[in-house]
């Protein structure tokens, strides 16, 4: 999903991977790849001191972060203040296979090995020394889907990821009997999906898990996950932090499942909360993580977790009436919150918190996707006069063009749906740029519609969680390479939201960072410190952090409003457009 490191403690001399999730950093304007670098682990923030940091990291204290984003695997080492030690990546991307969005297992470990290996040689680079020992380990990525194994832990089917958009049936039965929005990238609407389609595999079931989970498990030999993520498998009670016991019993209950030869309890992870244990990296763990055996087992492993969850982390939006928006592949707004919801409503996903509070989720499958190759084509375009542009210049000029357009971008629609879209009832994706008669196409207001449509679905679900539900929300915390450029996404986002947006210095990537944060939370538990994470974030890791906020501009807020409503108005054409473009 999403895949946006923490901006406050990176080193400028880390390399930057090649590839990234969100639009918003510069690339050469000569190359002719798909423009979708964003700002890394390594940009603008102060780095540690080279004596310290290789002391860390030789004496086995430092804290490794990794995530599986949709276009990249990350790794990041931290010290246990959060400072950034080393960054490794591998750009790896989901396949169509039979209609089905898929990465292989395969894959899985080979990124997994190679983003390590590259940020072992990162270490040796920078520090002049090597990684042999870790205290902390943690492991993230996109959240939900579908991966069933049988009794011998082998895959049943290949693994069908957020992005798959099947599960519509399913999801309203589930949503009827559980009187609660149940998503179509849960993992129980897959699971429901293939008992419904009578699937052969669905007898043969004996564990479901995620992705995150999955490798955890590769890594600790223990079967559990972060609740963050487990509540995307299914239904939290936010009392006990276990699943729903009244919903597992509706679940049961459904016609459809009587006959199946399991009980769903007996099927998922067992959930866990941050700090609480979740293993120690086992010796196979380190020789699968690092195959030259210069990696010893022993670290302490954090529940795993999805990405939502290490967004909330890295950008310290974990108490209610915080949020946070991470913008990538696919975007997500988390809103932590104060009660339960009064209302069952189909925009808004109910999650939690690593460590288990309640909070509302606005998810869209589409965001920067459809942005990155329109950058990437206006950079060909530069690049065959011959010019070489800076790429931080390009990207600068370009965004901030943006602004010189009004906030409803002279009526110019802009529809990103490189896949389908459930938040705006979207099933197949065509992305469309539709402008009324009349209306000439210059660049500011084209620009400023491709910024307006990279948040509209979210800007959508946001208005039914803030207006119509009346849920509060003091400040927005955004993250993600498109608000690397200063002031310019950060604006149309807080005027789309109509929320303070507060970004830091560097907001390009953060969910592998606060997959490292998490992981030095468990080791702290571990060794007897009781701190909860809402209070370990606050005192060990953030009491340094600046951010920048901004406000909604009065005028802005109004034409995005007006922006937005024509673009749900006109939402039928990009449907018929779904129906008749094939």
């Amino acid at each position: 999903m999403t895949d946006p490191v923490h901006p406050m403690a990176t080193s400028p001399a880390v390399p930057a991977p090649a590839v990234s999730e969100a639009a918003g950093h510069p690339v050469p304007v000569t190359d002719p790849a798909p423009v979708t670098a964003s700002a890394t682990e390594a940009d603008t923030a102060p780095a540690a001191d080279p004596t310290t940091a290789a002391e860390v990291i030789s004496s086995g204290r430092a804290l490794l972060g990794i995530e599986l984003g949709s276009t990249r695997i990350k790794a990041v080492l931290i010290d246990p203040a959060g400072t950034v030690l080393a960054s490794g990546a591998h750009a790896w991307e989901n396949r169509l296979i039979d209609g089905i969005w898929t990465y292989g297992l395969d894959e899985v470990v080979s990124g997994v090995q190679a983003a390590y290996a590259a940020l072992a040689e990162d270490v040796r680079e920078r520090h002049a020394t090597e990684l042999t020992a870790l205290a902390g380990l943690g492991v993230s990525a996109m959240m939900h889907g579908y991966l069933a194994f049988d009794a011998d832990g082998e895959l049943l089917v290949p693994f069908r990821t957020w992005r798959n958009t099947t599960t519509g049936s399913a999801s309203a039965m589930l949503s009827e009997a559980f009187g609660r929005n149940i998503p179509l990238r849960w993992s129980v609407s897959h699971l429901l999906h293939a008992v419904l389609e009578g699937e052969e595999h669905v007898a043969r079931i004996a564990h479901l898990n995620t992705l995150a989970g999955h490798v955890h498990e590769l890594l600790s030999g223990r079967r559990v996950l972060g609740i963050g993520d487990a509540s995307g498998m299914f239904p939290i009670d936010a009392a006990t932090h276990e699943y729903d016991e009244r919903l597992l019993d509706a679940f049961a209950g459904l016609d459809a499942v009587r006959e199946v030869p399991w009980d769903l309890r007996e099927l998922l992870p067992r959930p866990l909360v941050a700090g609480e244990a979740a293993g120690t990296l086992t010796a196979d763990g380190a020789a699968l993580l690092d195959p030259t055996g210069a990696l010893r087992p022993g670290a302490v492993m954090a529940p795993p977790e999805g990405d939502a969850g290490t967004g909330m982390v890295a950008t310290n939006s974990v108490r209610p009436r915080t949020g946070n928006v991470s913008a990538g592949t696919s975007a997500f707004a988390m809103v932590v919150l104060e009660s339960d919801l009064p209302t069952a409503r189909e925009e808004i996903d109910l999650v939690a918190t690593p460590a288990g509070d309640a909070v509302a989720m606005i998810h869209t499958n589409n965001c920067t996707g459809d942005l990155d190759q329109w950058l990437g084509l206006l950079g060909e375009a530069a690049a065959l006069t011959g010019a070489q542009v800076d790429r931080d210049e390009l990207f600068r000029l370009l965004f901030t063009a943006a602004l010189d357009a009004p906030a409803d971008a002279d009526g110019l629609l802009v529809y990103n749906y490189l896949s389908g879209e459930h938040q705006t009832g979207v099933a197949t994706g065509r992305p469309m740029v539709v402008r009324p008669e009349g209306v000439g196409l210059v660049l500011a207001p084209f620009l400023r519609a491709q910024l307006n449509g990279a948040f509209a679905a979210l800007a959508a679900g946001m208005r039914v969680l803030l207006r119509d539900e009346g849920v509060v929300c003091d400040e927005m915390f955004a993250h993600g390479g498109i608000f690397t450029t200063r002031g310019v996404a950060q604006q149309v986002l807080a005027d789309a939201l109509g929320v303070p947006v507060a970004v830091a210095e560097s907001a390009g990537e953060g969910g592998a960072w606060g997959m490292a944060v998490l992981a030095g939370h468990a080791v702290a538990r571990a060794q007897g410190d009781g701190a909860a994470l809402a209070d370990h974030l606050a005192q060990r890791i953030f009491a340094d952090l600046e951010l920048t906020t901004l406000a909604p501009d009065s005028e802005g807020q109004a034409g995005y409003a007006r922006w937005l409503d024509r673009y749900l108005a006109a939402l039928p054409v990009e449907r018929l457009a779904g129906e008749l473009i094939v």
